[in-house]
């Protein structure tokens, strides 16, 4: 099923953390429950017309960093129902007060990934320009004889080895840099959710990310994520702390 692929994906497109915070999760009304699936918390929510079920996307998630999960919609309805991305919403709460945490969409991470593709070629190009550089000067040299007399030699050989070397691995560093951008758009259009026309009985899923929700001191965070299927919303009591507490 797609939604278990989604989440083998998840701790590579999130990246592995060996320290962080982990998330509970608490049912709300008698129509959710709150559950471990793998060993990770998770909680579904289920009303007349549609169920969601939510974990989060790795074991533990970066302190201070952006929490993702995977999100599961199956439409019990009779009739097709629209999901939009556009219309979750996530709330901090905060001393009685509430604050709105900005819901990344795919088409934010893909405009991310494409920065960040930007900034390796440029990084690339100068490493490749660096080597280029040193490899014209390969096969260059000075002497000295016993006599103290010195001078300068030229070996084309070893200046034809330079080259080629550099040549090499300037073309291994430019396939890595591309071959990486392609990977990591593959994986965010196969894992990031996005807006879907879900027909009777079929599930859909995929990565959530959300505004990293501000830092409580370094003790717990509590924030609601509203999920809108159709015309149901299914509202989702997140706690985020660190883990072990």
């Amino acid at each position: 099923m797609r939604i278990l692929s989604i989440a083998a994906l998840c701790a590579t497109l999130c990246g592995c953390v060996s320290s962080g915070e982990t998330v509970s999760f608490k049912a709300s009304n008698p129509l959710q429950q709150a559950l471990m699936r793998d060993g990770q918390p998770a909680l579904v929510s289920r009303q007349k017309s549609s169920l969601v079920l939510v974990r989060p996307a790795a074991r533990q998630l970066q302190a201070n960093g952006r929490p993702v999960f995977v999100v599961g919609i199956n439409n019990l309805a009779r009739q097709p129902v629209d999901f939009r991305v556009g219309q979750v919403e996530a709330i901090q709460h905060v001393g009685g007060n509430d604050f709105s945490m900005q819901v990344v969409s795919y088409e934010m991470l893909v405009q991310e990934e494409k920065n960040r593709q930007v900034a390796a070629a440029i990084l690339t190009g100068l490493a490749a320009g660096a080597n280029s550089y040193s490899a014209a000067n390969a096969g260059r040299g000075t002497y000295t004889t016993p006599s103290g007399r010195t001078g300068t030699f030229y070996s084309p050989t070893a200046a034809a080895i330079a080259q080629g070397n550099a040549a090499a691995q300037n073309e291994a560093m430019i396939a890595a840099t591309v071959e990486t951008g392609q990977r990591n758009m593959a994986m965010l259009e196969q894992a990031v959710i996005k807006d879907n026309t879900l027909m009777p009985g079929e599930w859909y899923g995929g990565q959530l990310h959300l505004a990293p929700p501000t830092d409580q001191a370094g003790g717990q965070k509590t924030y609601t994520i509203v999920i809108t299927v159709g015309s149901e919303r299914h509202v989702i009591d997140v706690a985020q702390g660190p883990a072990g507490a």
